[in-house]
């Protein structure tokens, strides 16, 4: 990719204030401003790509499970980063806001992308509305959001801003049927991503508005998956050091390059030996909540254990109890949209859920902080 020396930068901004790369491969001899926790480690991590480390620690993000250190080759994520932008034509010019948290290999890896790029980097503390901590001016080509984000950025007015730029990608959550209407309306292109700390961020991507929106995903040049015996995605790659990697996402394989996800097979509910699909549930819940015109709020879908059943489909939702009118009106809707083995038989609400350090829903933790029963309630 050619390019012109004076588009190479030679700075980037963390939270309103220039750090030159120069300053950054000798930081923190050279720094003497006051830092926060999370800038210090975001200057930490630049200082060691820009002299060349060869060895990137990652810890997964913790949604199913306790978090787990991954040991990546710098080779993974320049290769991860070089798929992206020659799929979004990224380079020297563009400008990229940094809004994830860059613990986490979401918004790592959007700092190795703008190094490996040559991109101007805009990195900002994660926060619901990221525009609020850049000046009303600054333009972005490129941005990646969870879902909580570009919900608040729309809702703050910046539709227009989103549209200036080439894609945004959303990930890191399922995106609700609210927010995904929303993404409709916007010029923008934007793409769901679906991806791992083990394989270096995405490996696919599915288009949520536009000519090309899909329910499925579309695997990136060069990356080969399959399904193994139980169905579920493997993945094997240059971004994976061409090691087999085997998920636990139940998946349909529509050919070598395409599949749709169905779920979590550790999300499952044997419930009277008939397998229930928690996330299947889930989309009916929501659309549910949303025809009711209730006020938005979390819900997921799990097992509960029950003597007779093993386990119940169980619904929890998050906040303060819905009258027993609405929740009447919400089960009835459920009774019929869904199979008898799918409905769930008791909706439980949680005054908050648990969520881990990068901002997913920490099912597990939300679970465990509740009375355990092993008999049927009703």
């Amino acid at each position: 990719m050619a390019s012109s020396p004076d588009l190479l930068p030679d700075s980037l901004l963390l939270n309103g204030r220039e750090f030159r790369y120069a300053d950054i491969q000798q930081y923190p001899a050279t720094t003497s401003v006051d830092l926060n926790g999370y800038e210090a480690k975001v200057l930490d991590f630049c200082r060691q790509w820009l002299n060349g480390t060869q060895d990137v620690a990652l810890h997964t993000s913790g949604s199913t499970g306790q978090p787990q250190p991954v040991l990546m080759k710098r080779q993974q994520l320049e290769a991860s980063a070089r798929r992206t932008g020659d799929y979004f034509d990224l380079g020297p010019g563009d400008r990229m806001l940094v809004c994830l948290n860059c613990e986490f290999v979401g918004g790592m890896m959007m700092l190795v992308r703008g190094f490996e790029r040559r991109m101007h980097l805009t990195i900002v503390e994660p926060q619901a509305d990221p525009f609020a901590l850049v000046p009303a001016e600054a333009e972005f080509t490129f941005a990646s959001f969870v879902p909580l984000q570009l919900r608040a950025v729309l809702a703050a007015g910046h539709a227009p801003r989103l549209n200036q730029m080439k894609a945004i990608l959303v990930g890191g959550a399922a995106v609700e049927h609210s927010l995904a209407k929303e993404i409709r309306q916007l010029t923008v292109p934007v793409y769901l991503t679906y991806g791992m700390t083990e394989t270096a961020s995405h490996i696919a991507l599915r288009r949520l508005n536009g000519p090309d929106l899909s329910s499925a995903y579309r695997v990136l040049p060069g990356i080969h998956v399959a399904q193994d015996t139980r169905g579920c995605l493997t993945v094997r790659a240059d971004v994976t050091d061409n090691q087999l990697i085997t998920t636990n996402d139940h998946v349909k394989l529509l050919d070598p390059h395409t599949f749709e996800w169905l779920g979590r097979v550790d999300f499952v509910i044997n419930s009277g030996g008939v397998k229930v699909q928690a996330e299947k549930v889930e989309q009916v819940l929501e659309v549910a909540l949303l025809e009711l015109n209730l006020p938005i709020r979390r819900a997921f879908v799990a097992g509960r254990p029950d003597a007779r059943l093993g386990e119940q489909v169980t619904a929890y939702l998050e906040g303060e109890p819905l009258p027993e009118a609405q929740q009447q009106q919400l089960l009835s809707l459920l009774r019929k949209r869904l199979s008898k083995y799918e409905r769930p038989r008791e909706v439980v609400y949680i005054g908050e859920f648990r969520t881990t350090a990068s901002g997913k829903l920490n099912r597990r933790a939300t679970l465990q902080s509740l009375p355990q029963t092993t008999e049927n309630e009703e």
